[in-house]
């Protein structure tokens, strides 16, 4: 690519999430999620109307029309299609059609998303660690093709799987909520991975066109984000066992030679990490319910394209102490607030660069920047990045990568409006501000135009005029 040359296919979008946005969940006769014990008790928030999509999505669509987008990423909500086991609500089902089809009316793609953190409550709160639940996931995913397949062709399976294992099992932060299992971690990730191994094949045979993948949120820690893609990818290599550990490990190599470990003080405790993952986490067994059912896969190709999540990939620096100081005052908590994840444009220049090393069209389907808004107001980020700023600065690094290379496709914005951030209204992401009644704000919750901010930076790169992002050296 040249600087006179940019894709007109190339897909610009928003990223939502079904429970984060549409309303109508966890509450009195409203279909129950596997967050439901969890808000009865009090230990999040409810999500309430949330953003009320599920019965304004017009006007929430129109509002990636004006900023000339060409996509729209949402889930379909298990939960909402099935409430109770082996019964499908068929006006959920209608509902989700009209969605899609006014999603597609306006010119735009859907990127749906069939598992996105959520599953119904009846599936109980541990179907991730036993042969059964992953099983029904993939039987969800052909349901869901079947039914909506002639209004989308682009499919997610599962929403980063390697960090809802985490956030469920090791950090405790999701339902139900273990801190420190790797065993349950691992198992989880596996049987989610399994599930998109059969997913993709149900997908592909019922719609052969479509472009199926999973997306990983970017981690510094191989065994926690590359192996997951590496195993499939080991898969169209057609590789013995001793040829595949081998593989693995030089991939390991690469990930660590390309991936910066952190800065300052971080950077021996993320070294202490790395170590400790290679000593827990074996490349020889790690998965063995997908490498199972790898090994009578007779598609080579299990993952359509390179999907990856970046927000701020480091582990060592979510590590805090309690009382750290932050946006709004200090931070009572374990672990470093979203509000707080560090922009590094460079760092996302070389995860993109690793997600396009296997000859796959790369997407990134969720970037954002968070800002913390509690009941006193919006709080100043502490580094006094923008959002209009961080836009510029993620998108010129693409613009880089296409440069040197890589085919980046798509990129999806998280997300279109502040909403319900997995128990808790606190962190906004929006280009558009929630405010207190439930309406919209044109601008984001720093007061900032972030909505025009990226509607100029998309007509000015279909332009071709690259003087509307920043870019890397």
């Amino acid at each position: 690519m040249t600087e006179r040359e940019w894709p007109s296919s190339f897909h610009f979008g928003v990223a939502t999430a079904g429970f984060q946005i549409e309303g109508g969940y966890n509450d009195l006769n409203q279909a129950r999620n596997n967050w439901a014990e969890w808000a009865d008790t009090g230990r999040v928030a409810r999500a309430g109307a949330a953003n009320r999509f599920w019965d304004e999505y017009e006007v929430q669509i129109d509002l990636a029309v004006a900023m000339g987008l060409t996509s729209f990423r949402l889930s379909i909500e298990w939960t909402r299609v099935e409430p109770v086991e082996c019964q499908r609500d068929q006006s959920s089902v209608d509902r989700y059609r009209e969605i899609l089809s006014a999603i597609r009316q306006r010119g735009l793609e859907p990127l749906v998303t069939l598992h996105h953190f959520t599953h119904p409550e009846w599936l109980g709160p541990d179907p991730w660690l036993n042969d059964e639940g992953w099983r029904k996931l993939a039987g969800w995913y052909e349901y869901a093709v079947t039914t909506f397949g002639d209004l989308c062709h682009l499919w997610i399976t599962s929403n980063e799987i390697n960090i809802f294992a985490v956030n469920s099992y090791f950090h405790g932060i999701f339902p139900p909520g273990r801190r420190l299992d790797l065993a349950a971690t691992m198992s989880t990730i596996d049987h989610l991975l399994a599930a998109h191994v059969a997913g993709y094949v149900a997908i592909k045979q019922l719609q052969p066109h479509s472009l199926v993948a999973t997306n990983n949120y970017s981690f510094s820690i191989y065994e926690l984000d590359r192996l997951i893609l590496d195993t499939l990818y080991a898969h169209g290599r057609k590789l013995d066992d001793a040829s595949r550990v081998a593989w693995l490990e030089e991939r390991r190599r690469q990930h660590y030679r390309s991936v910066p470990a952190g800065r300052g003080i971080y950077r021996p405790l993320e070294a202490l990490l790395r170590r400790l993952a290679r000593q827990r986490i074996s490349l020889g067994t790690a998965l063995p319910v997908t490498r199972a059912l790898l090994a009578t896969t007779s598609t080579t190709r299990v993952q359509d394209v390179a999907q990856l999540d970046y927000y701020a990939p480091t582990v060592a620096e979510h590590i805090t102490l309690p009382g750290m100081r932050t946006a709004g005052g200090r931070w009572r908590k374990t672990g470093r607030p979203l509000w707080d994840d560090r922009p590094d444009p460079a760092m996302f220049l070389a995860y993109v660069e690793e997600a396009g090393q296997d000859g796959l069209p790369v997407w990134i389907v969720e970037n954002g920047m968070c800002i913390r808004r509690d009941e006193r107001g919006s709080h100043p980020r502490r580094d006094g990045w923008s959002r209009e700023q961080y836009l510029r600065h993620n998108i010129g690094a693409l613009v880089t990568a296409r440069q040197r290379g890589i085919d980046v496709q798509g990129y999806w914005h998280w997300t279109l409006i502040d909403n319900f951030e997995w128990g808790s209204y606190q962190p906004r992401f929006g280009l558009h501000g929630l405010n207190e009644d439930g309406s919209f704000s044109p601008l984001d919750s720093a007061g900032h135009d972030s909505a025009g901010a990226y509607g100029d930076i998309v007509r000015g790169l279909l332009a071709n005029d690259f003087s509307v992002v920043t870019t890397l050296p």
